[in-house]
């Protein structure tokens, strides 16, 4: 349960940071109604899911799984420019999630 909590909350991570930047410094009521709901939801997904995971390996995974959702949705959007090395990185981001949960 703690692993599917997490990766919930990594996605939630990715929602929030995008919202975030949607906001453009807390000035758009619209995104910040997002952000704020979505970031405690996350916080708490971690904080629960690091009852049962080692800190380091939960808070790596939450991360990488944020981070990567967010520069995806970005790319996809057009927001930001896709390029071949940025796929290939951030497939080895999902490949070290991936193998921290493998070796857990």
């Amino acid at each position: 349960m703690a692993w599917f909590v997490l990766v919930i909350s990594g996605v939630l991570e990715a929602v929030w940071a995008t919202a975030l930047g949607k906001s453009e410094g807390f000035s758009k009521l619209g995104p910040i109604l997002v952000l704020i709901p979505s970031l405690l939801a996350s916080m708490a997904g971690l904080a629960y899911a690091m009852r049962d995971l080692p800190t380091g390996t939960a808070y790596a995974v939450w991360v990488g799984i944020g981070a990567s959702l967010t520069v995806v949705y970005a790319m996809i959007t057009g927001t930001e420019a896709t390029s071949l090395l940025k796929i290939v990185f951030l497939a080895m981001i999902i490949g070290g999630v991936i193998g921290l949960k493998l070796s857990h």
